[in-house]
């Protein structure tokens, strides 16, 4: 760590500390960033015991590491668990989770408006995994970035698509789940990149890379990715179900003033800073026990965070992309507001603070 990183972090936790009890902010230690030796972009990361999995694209088909920290996992092995035999096309950003004590990898596979989501198991993390089975997502429209998690006793999938067959704008979708391989349902949209500061790069618009997590209150967030993840502009924005919401009415729904982890000023929310060593910071993973959000951090607790970011002073590409790790704390009385929708115009709980 360098000295001025090693005083950032220090003054990031000393802050946070200090404001804990008047602003109700939970903050856990941070952790130094670090860039791994994971050359790649979209990590999944879930501890299960004492052991970090991860799962990633690789060679046209997916690989899976088990490492002791996260630290460790640019160190570990990569085993091949899936390839595409079958020729669907691009493969990409596996999510790792465990439903039921078995182990579920939902992918993207296909080219142009062909990609779909598929998923494939096994009863172990690094082998045994069978077929591929395509996803019925209700419409059977362009989906990228899925994963599964469990909200109030009900399973459900979100995922990034488009709203018809042409590629005009990424949207974020929700479906149920009847089991982890089974859509039921309609599909409800949850987001669309509408709000001036994840417009800064388009053809298309971008909401991606929809990462689950509850927060102290038990209230749902969806912490996506916004803007191309072709450009610096990449960057992470939330949205917070309101209390008793109900997570298929869009409305109920409230998204960030801005992007709370990203590198320009310009486009983050009011009183959230630009980082000061990555550009493009996104397509993260919360790394939680077994993958499950009835694990999220409550009070106090912390964890690592994975995500995808370049270093500054390398020219920003898909091809310098790293996973980094990182961290976060809760930050209380945050307050989202927006206009002409129906509902309040504001609601305040629990947001997130991103640390390199």
């Amino acid at each position: 760590m360098t000295p001025l990183r090693r005083l950032r972090t220090t003054l990031a936790v000393t802050f946070c500390a200090a404001l804990a009890a008047a602003a109700s902010v939970l903050c856990p230690v941070a952790a130094d960033a670090s860039q791994t030796t994971v050359h790649n972009a979209d990590p999944s990361v879930i501890r299960v015991g004492g052991t970090y999995i991860s799962a990633e694209s690789s060679g046209g088909g997916i690989a899976v590491r088990e490492a002791s920290s996260t630290a460790a996992l640019g160190s570990a092995t990569a085993r091949k668990v899936w390839s595409d035999t079958a020729g669907r096309g691009e493969v990409w950003a596996p999510e790792i989770v465990v439903d039921g004590g078995r182990y579920y990898i939902y992918f993207t596979a296909g080219t142009g408006a062909a990609h779909r989501m598929y998923v494939i198991s096994s009863a172990s993390a690094d082998s045994g995994y069978g077929a591929a089975t395509k996803l019925a997502l209700p419409d059977d429209k362009w989906a990228i970035d899925g994963s599964l998690f469990t909200f109030n006793g009900q399973r459900w999938f979100v995922w990034s698509g488009w709203a018809g067959d042409t590629n005009v704008e990424q949207n974020l979708y929700l479906a149920r789940m009847s089991s982890p391989t089974t859509p039921t349902g309609a599909r409800y949209i949850i987001s669309q990149p509408r709000e001036s500061w994840e417009r800064v790069v388009g053809n298309p618009y971008i909401n991606e890379a929809p990462a689950a997590i509850k927060d102290p209150n038990g209230q749902l967030h969806i912490v996506y990715s916004a803007n191309g993840s072709w450009s610096d502009q990449y960057c992470m924005a939330d949205l917070r179900l309101r209390a008793g919401g109900d997570p298929t009415y869009v409305w109920d729904w409230y998204k960030s003033n801005g992007c709370l982890f990203g590198s320009h000023a310009a486009t983050m929310m009011s009183g959230w800073d630009p980082t000061l060593y990555v550009n493009g910071p996104g397509s993260h993973s919360f790394v939680l026990l077994n993958g499950d959000i009835a694990t999220s951090p409550p009070a106090g607790p912390t964890f690592p965070l994975m995500f995808t970011a370049v270093p500054k002073g390398t020219a920003y590409s898909w091809s310098n992309r790293y996973w980094f790790t990182g961290s976060f704390c809760w930050w209380g009385s945050t307050t989202y507001t927006r206009a002409n929708v129906p509902g309040a115009t504001s609601d305040t709980g629990w947001g997130l603070k991103f640390f390199e």
